[in-house]
């Protein structure tokens, strides 16, 4: 990734930045383009009798689904290859005016009222989605910091779902109004030159792989750039746990009209008013996800998104009664029936508990994947979101129609087949289960400032020693801290009830005195060295033991065998405010007393780094001590 000089920045400060704020307006403006001219083309072919043809809407409509999404399936893996090949400002202003001379095709057939040109303009989109997907994503991490990743991606998602809302609310205010074409064409050319201007701000990306040779292969390339992306086994799980999430927000948004018009009676301002939430939802819980991880990419909020959507998935059928009546209500009207608010907030917390889901594993594909194949990774991502929605839609056509169940039925199965494959990838990858066991835990029992995380390095071995307050020390040094840590821990802790799960997988080393268990001792020298050699962050706590007065207590001699075997920079480290905690040994026995206090604010201060040579217990624990101070 390209490294930049400055700080991190808050949302507001990235939408100022012109590392970012050309690219989001510049990707805002071709989704909102997107989506208008979308809904503007199905409402004319649906209730304009100048588009008619002679073949049904909804045959037309399925057709003009099939042409938008049959791009990515086409272009997606050659698009990858450029966006790896070539600078991506350049590409993105290519792709952009490619989109002005689509709209201006798209003007001409409106003025001509050509539904088949208009068709022919939709595949021309998706084309353009198709080709823009790859460097989209790519571009973000090569102009953002590791620790603005998660920032960056709210703000696209937000974006993204804000545009696709105001497309097709524009779309359908539009509809309405006399010469609807002509205004329609003059927005979305308008629109595409505005897109083009600001892609012209954009930063130079520089190109990671300008050696690769491109081909265009449509079948063999795509199969060559999905096997790819499964070379890394948690990369992929994390494409597909994305592609999931779009299989149920296309099953979502395609039943919304039916669910609307034949269950709740509703006119299109009930289609509007739900799609409009679920948007808002997706957009609020991307932000708020950026906060809650604490501006890092937080693999804990991904499990939290999933129990979210099955449960307002599944509260959606609970609750879903038909209204009576012949003549659909508005939504004024809709909202005097008792229970409207509650589909409502369904709708809107799917959308919520989405963008927590959502966020952090696009942050972590970008942050994990190789810089100079990260836009073909991206691609597979593009490949396989087209994929599973076109699966969704054989999925209700199997399920609606073929089976013959209802809607709020079908939002159950939708919500029942979301925790299955849920379990399937957090079973497989239990890297996300435990950072939400951690998060869980870390934010619900302790409020967590730190100071001085960047003196830990983001690549290559080294040792962290801290003093040992309470049973929750490697929870919270862990959550605070996105590189994997192995913890060195005394056995007896390790092997606590539902922890022990959680430091099992974490790959925690257990060790115990010499005298009393000479094997776990001499094995766990054995597993430190083999970590570090593996260039991996080693954690322990050298005094050996939780302290029972609140003081510092002296650090063993361990530490410097440890060093003396793999000489690695050490990081001083202390924790303050855990003392008199419910995990401490404060007045007793921590895992037996009565809670002192639940909630506790506590400080993780991170030191300077010690060279090797200079590396002993006595140095380390003055050091310890002196960044600790007066406050356990």
């Amino acid at each position: 990734m390209e490294q930049q000089s400055h700080q991190h920045q808050s949302q507001t400060g990235l939408m100022r930045s012109r590392l970012f704020a050309p690219f989001f307006w510049t990707q805002f403006l071709g989704a909102f383009n997107d989506n208008l001219f979308k809904n503007a083309l199905l409402t004319l072919i649906t209730f304009n009798a100048l588009y008619a043809t002679s073949i049904s809407t909804d045959v037309m409509n399925n057709i003009g689904a099939v042409l938008f999404i049959l791009p990515f399936f086409l272009f997606s893996a050659f698009a990858g290859q450029l966006a790896d090949k070539y600078e991506k400002s350049f590409l993105i202003r290519r792709i952009k005016l490619f989109e002005i001379v689509a709209m201006c095709f798209a003007a001409i057939c409106f003025y001509f009222n050509t539904a088949w040109g208009l068709m022919l303009v939709l595949f021309l989109m998706g084309t353009q989605s198709a080709f823009f997907g790859p460097v989209k994503y790519s571009i973000i991490p090569q102009h953002l910091r590791s620790d603005e990743l998660v920032s960056g991606n709210a703000l696209v998602e937000t974006g993204t779902f804000l545009a696709i809302l105001l497309g097709t609310i524009g779309s359908g205010l539009l509809s309405k109004v006399d010469d609807a074409p002509m205004w329609f064409s003059i927005i979305v050319v308008v629109m595409a030159i505005i897109g083009w201007l600001t892609s012209r701000a954009i930063p130079v990306a520089p190109a990671p792989s300008p050696e690769i040779n491109v081909t265009f292969r449509p079948w063999k390339d795509t199969w060559e750039t999905i096997a790819f992306s499964r070379e890394n086994k948690a990369i992929y799980l994390a494409i597909i746990a994305i592609s999931w999430f779009w299989f149920l927000g296309a099953s979502y948004l395609t039943q919304l009209y039916n669910y609307s018009k034949v269950f709740l009676h509703g006119d299109q301002s009930v289609v509007t008013s739900l799609l409009a939430v679920f948007s808002i939802g997706i957009a609020a819980g991307s932000l708020l996800c950026d906060k809650l991880s604490g501006h890092k990419i937080e693999l804990g909020l991904v499990p939290l998104g999933s129990i979210g959507l099955s449960i307002f998935g599944f509260d959606l059928y609970l609750h879903s009664q038909p209204v009576s009546g012949t003549e659909l209500i508005s939504f004024k009207e809709f909202l005097t029936e008792p229970w409207s608010y509650r589909v409502l907030l369904d709708f809107f917390l799917i959308g919520t508990f989405g963008g927590f889901y959502i966020v952090p594993l696009y942050a972590m594909v970008q942050e994990r994947s190789e810089e100079k194949h990260r836009s073909r990774i991206i691609a597979a991502i593009n490949i396989m979101n087209a994929l599973f929605m076109v699966v969704s839609g054989i999925v209700g056509v199997i399920f609606l129609s073929v089976i013959g169940v209802g809607i709020p039925e079908f939002f159950m199965v939708l919500a029942l087949m979301n925790a299955v494959v849920a379990i399937y990838i957090y079973r497989t990858i239990p890297e996300f289960f435990m950072r939400f066991l951690i998060w869980v835990i870390t934010h619900t029992m302790y409020r967590v400032k730190h100071e001085g995380l960047d003196k830990i390095p983001d690549t290559g071995a080294c040792v962290l020693v801290c003093n040992h307050v309470s049973y929750m020390d490697a929870l919270i040094i862990g959550g605070a801290y996105r590189r994997p840590i192995r913890f060195v821990m005394f056995k007896p802790i390790y092997h606590l009830p539902v922890l022990h799960y959680i430091f099992k997988i974490g790959k925690a080393i257990p060790i115990h005195s010499q005298k009393i268990d000479p094997v776990t001792y001499e094995n766990a020298f054995k597993m430190i060295s083999h970590e570090l050699r593996d260039g991996e962050i080693v954690c322990l706590f050298p005094e050996g033991k939780l302290t029972t007065t609140g003081e510092i207590d002296t650090f063993r001699k361990g530490i410097e065998q440890i060093i003396a075997t793999d000489p690695v920079p050490v990081i001083p480290m202390a924790l303050k405010g855990l003392w008199g905690s419910f995990f401490s040994h404060k007045d007793g026995s921590a895992l037996t007393k009565a809670p002192r206090r639940f909630w506790s604010k506590v400080d993780l201060v991170v030191g300077d780094p010690i060279d090797a040579k200079d590396v002993s217990a006595q140095k380390l624990e003055d050091a310890v001590k002196a960044l600790r101070g007066a406050n356990a």
